[in-house]
């Protein structure tokens, strides 16, 4: 198989198009994914596991009425950091930041902490 290795303006042009196909194809079958935010704080993160539930939630967040920005980010080949700007149609805003750790097939760990308005 081919390396995959995200990049800053691949991962800007997946995100802001809100293509989640894209974005899936960038996670390793055995990928794990960490969500901590006000309803998954540190000590019961939301967890996903593997490359077809964590599309499942790609599919989910970018079908919604919503924008999205990566306003930074970097990469280097062993990893990916990225901030990320979303805002519903109704005007809430929500700022993610995720790091990520890279594998030959793509994204193997990510970590995501996210703050919504209230």
């Amino acid at each position: 198989m081919s390396q995959i290795t995200p990049t800053i303006s691949g991962l800007r042009k997946a995100v802001e198009s809100r293509d989640a196909a894209s974005l899936k194809s960038l996670y390793a079958a055995d990928a794990v994914l960490t969500i901590i935010d006000n309803d998954h704080p540190p000590s019961r993160p939301r967890t996903i596991r593997g490359a077809k539930d964590i599309g499942e939630f790609l599919d989910d967040v970018y079908s919604r009425d919503m924008t999205h920005t990566v306003e930074m980010g970097m990469a280097d080949g062993k990893s990916l950091a990225f901030v990320q700007g979303c805002t519903y149609g109704d005007g809430t805003r929500v700022i993610a930041s995720s790091t990520a750790e890279l594998g030959p097939q793509g994204i193997v760990r990510q970590t995501t902490v996210q703050a919504w308005d209230n």
